[in-house]
């Protein structure tokens, strides 16, 4: 029973050696992390917007999406 409970404690040492790796630097505000997010969010959404752009073929469905695509865009230069 004593080695089970040691590799589990040898395995757990190790994780956390390794995500402490793979974080240097200071953490990310929460402030940061919405932006983050919402930024992340617009990229999909402006990606979106652009493939059922490459398939629309109604002008005025097309007028849409280049509206949308439009505001997406600025939006993410609001953002930085």
């Amino acid at each position: 029973m004593a080695r089970g409970w040691e590799s589990k404690s040898v395995e757990e040492q190790q994780s956390q050696a390794t995500a402490s790796e793979t974080r240097p630097g200071p953490r990310p505000t929460p402030d940061q992390i919405a932006r983050q997010r919402q930024r992340q969010g617009l990229h999909l959404s402006r990606a979106r917007v652009i493939q059922q752009l490459e398939t629309a073929q109604n002008p005025h469905h097309r007028q849409m999406l280049e509206s949308a695509l439009a505001d997406l865009d600025a939006q993410l230069a609001r953002l930085g």
